[in-house]
């Protein structure tokens, strides 16, 4: 038989007590011979079983007991935060709670700052024939001189087509089919 690690530390209580096989015995005694932790084990087990089976007590001084649990008390962390700590969980509870309630808010300056150019026409009819480039954003009527002809090029196409592919009517040539 051979005894490993687990065996001696299970069994080492029972080793010391001498109630383990002969079997036993003998493999564990031939591992804690070659394992330098299992004769540590031993031998601190050893002593625990010696100072607690000494009929001996140890008088301690006057008032060592009150000391010890005050110091105790005094190296043990606080169960409850500090004044300063709870001003800073409400400030960034009041911070965070604060951002979420303005951005369910709308601002009116906000929206009065949106580009024309971003309006929706009203009223386009829909069958209106518009000119867009591929590469701009809005529609102007055939012949506008602000259709900026970039890189891309210019094509015709109805209004409620250029409307469902994303153009917006340009500001001033569909004047009149914007929300002002």
């Amino acid at each position: 038989m051979v005894a490993n690690c687990e065996q001696v530390w299970q069994e080492i209580s029972n080793y010391i007590e001498g109630e383990v096989s002969p079997e036993l015995r003998a493999a564990m005694e031939a591992h804690i011979r070659d394992c330098q932790r299992c004769t540590a084990v031993l031998d601190g087990t050893r002593n625990i079983v010696h100072v607690y089976a000494d009929d001996r007590l140890i008088e301690l001084p006057a008032g060592f007991s009150a000391r010890w649990q005050r110091k105790l008390a005094e190296s043990m962390p606080s169960p409850r935060g500090t004044a300063f700590g709870w001003l800073i969980a409400v400030a960034a509870l009041a911070l965070v709670s604060g951002s979420f309630a303005l951005t369910g808010f709308g601002s009116p300056a906000l929206t009065a700052l949106r580009s024309h150019h971003a309006e929706p026409g009203i009223g386009v009819p829909p069958e209106m024939m518009v000119e867009i480039a591929t590469d701009g954003k809005t529609f102007h009527v055939p012949g506008c001189k602000y259709l900026h002809k970039h890189e891309g090029e210019v094509r015709l196409l109805a209004a409620s087509e250029a409307i469902r592919e994303g153009y917006v009517p340009c500001v001033r040539c569909l004047r009149q089919y914007l929300n002002r």
